[in-house]
């Protein structure tokens, strides 16, 4: 079974060797240095913040501010792989973020990412990129198989720490088991929107350094208006295809082609985040 067939059928696909060492060794340190700058006033102890900042630390959009992450958010390799994952001519970018799980950090916890998004197409992907590659240990991820043709859209409320009996105990899902999956560094992780996932606590010294891109294919439209800044800044209207400067083509691109920086977001949009997620250019 090839990885498509493997993506339509189980919601998800580990893919290898897409990043080399020596892009490893590079973007791993810039990611790191803007994850810590982002968050860096924030010196509480993990046992002082929220059940979902236990679970990761989630700085988005790091393209925006820090340009020598540009090269991996437009990974050309990465995007490609998406964009046959999904069938699509092209694909554009819905937002970067990087979740670094801390030493000793919760599980993140059940959850599907579609709901989150106003898209109403489910031409959705994540690019998961475990920088040191990831294990059961350091906070692995789990998929429930199949999940993302279950026709289950629930907006599961992780930032609340919601349980999630309710969602994991629905009859299309209570028979699927979590398949937990450690991924080598250099490989990337691809999962559906639509599919349920979630990860194993972090039980090492160590942060579980990840970034990920959230990319869809380029056609899709807004479905509802459900607020989200990656739709709210361009004034994409209910109907209308999403495009523009905060959702950039992804691939195909010319090698070393990479997209400026949009209008810096409203300060308005950084009440509905948590310190240090979003750029304050």
């Amino acid at each position: 079974m090839d990885a498509r067939e493997q993506f339509e059928r189980n919601g998800f696909v580990v893919v290898d060797n897409l990043l080399t060492a020596d892009e490893l060794a590079h973007f791993e340190p810039l990611v790191t240095r803007a994850v810590r700058e982002r968050s860096g006033a924030d010196l509480r102890p993990l046992v002082e913040r929220s059940p979902y900042e236990q679970s990761f630390q989630q700085c988005m959009n790091l393209w925006e501010d820090y340009p020598e992450i540009r090269p991996l958010t437009f990974h050309q390799r990465i995007g490609a792989t998406a964009a046959a994952l999904l069938g699509a001519d092209a694909i554009r970018l819905w937002h970067d973020q990087a979740l670094y799980k801390r030493a000793h950090g919760r599980e993140t916890d059940a959850h599907q990412d579609q709901p989150y998004w106003p898209i109403a197409e489910t031409d959705t992907i994540t690019a998961w990129i475990p920088f040191q590659g990831s294990t059961i240990a350091n906070g692995a991820m789990g998929y429930l198989p199949g999940s993302h043709k279950a026709g289950i859209r629930k907006f599961q409320n992780i930032f609340q720490a919601e349980s999630t009996d309710e969602l994991l105990s629905r009859p299309e899902l209570a028979s699927i088991e979590p398949v937990y999956v450690e991924v080598p560094a250099g490989s990337v992780a691809f999962h559906a929107g639509m599919t349920v996932h979630m990860a194993k606590p972090n039980t090492t010294d160590q942060d579980r350094a990840v970034h990920t891109m959230i990319m869809f294919a380029d056609g899709c439209t807004r479905g509802s208006d459900q607020w989200h800044f990656s739709t709210e800044r361009d004034e994409i209207k209910v109907g209308d295809v999403i495009a523009g400067p905060g959702t950039p083509i992804v691939w195909p691109r010319a090698e070393g082609d990479y997209p400026d920086a949009p209008t810096p977001l409203p300060d308005v949009l950084h009440q509905f985040a948590a310190k240090g997620s979003l750029p304050t250019r």
